[in-house]
């Protein structure tokens, strides 16, 4: 019996009893595997995928949508991974356009690898911001922070929400009654009684990943990261928009470099939601 081609193979929305394959793409592709990541990106958002008749997956894609679940306001796209045996052959394009498709007016978000920058043009996505993957060991300060905060409690996720949808633009509830779970730190900010910020701290392989970081301003921000470094012996890994140079600087000198820059792009828009000046570092680049 010959063997269909990649053009006629259905893509399908994968569930949870794909993570292990996904994770095998991964690999494939000379990424970590990221299980814990991939568990959430499966079950706050939409996994979609082509089966490869010699067993595991040709292709995955990931879209985790904001907004009212009738009508979101804003998709992210994350995850874009082919395998190498079938790399160059157009397919992560078709899942790209069935994407794209499939969100109708609903407006995209990415970040963009300076390889897969080139074709999100192709396919319409605009260029909006730039952000800095940083990794390290982080180095406290002698003084410590200016700015007080404490662990979460479960009292404190309403108005966590509340602060997040004012700055990120779009309802995240489905994601954010997610992190207890899936954060091992999660910290907030206050001022008179008020949420000024807060920020988490979920595993990634060796690192802790910082994010998301919501905060007022930078020294809220500085204050966030290094509260949740006292709280691990990881190296950190974080993505920050370039933006924030004074955060940047601030994290460098701490101790962490950069490792990657990614572009911020849009379709169907032409600029996200919310306010870009208390957005520090989002949850995950693959879900904005």
């Amino acid at each position: 019996m010959p063997t269909p081609s990649l053009s006629s193979l259905p893509i399908r929305r994968l569930t949870l009893r794909d993570l292990d394959a996904c994770a095998d793409l991964s690999e494939d592709r000379g990424w970590p595997r990221e299980e814990h990541k991939w568990g959430l990106l499966l079950t706050a958002g939409k996994g979609y995928g082509i089966d490869d008749p010699d067993g595991g997956l040709v292709g995955v894609c990931t879209v985790t949508e904001y907004g009212p679940p009738e009508r979101p306001s804003l998709a992210a796209i994350g995850m874009m991974l082919v395998a190498e045996r079938h790399a160059r052959r157009g397919v992560g394009r078709r899942m790209m356009r069935h994407i794209v498709s499939a969100r109708g007016t609903t407006p995209l978000t990415l970040y963009a690898t300076p390889y897969g920058r080139p074709l999100y043009e192709e396919l319409g996505f605009k260029d909006i911001g730039r952000s800095e993957m940083l990794r390290g060991r982080f180095v406290p300060e002698t003084a410590g922070p200016r700015v007080a905060t404490r662990p979460a409690t479960a009292e404190d996720l309403t108005s966590i929400v509340r602060l997040d949808e004012e700055v990120f633009g779009a309802d995240r509830t489905h994601v954010l009654t997610r992190l207890p779970a899936f954060v091992d730190q999660l910290r907030v900010a206050e001022e008179d009684g008020r949420l000024i910020g807060y920020a988490a701290a979920w595993p990634n392989m060796d690192t802790h990943v910082v994010g998301p970081l919501i905060a007022r301003d930078t020294e809220t921000a500085k204050a966030l990261v290094a509260s949740l470094a006292a709280g691990t012996s990881r190296p950190l890994r974080t993505d920050i928009d370039v933006r924030h140079e004074e955060l940047l600087a601030w994290v460098k000198e701490r101790g962490l470099d950069v490792v990657a820059l990614n572009a911020v792009m849009t379709h169907g828009t032409a600029e996200l939601p919310g306010d870009g000046a208390r957005r520090f570092a989002p949850l995950t680049v693959a879900a904005g």
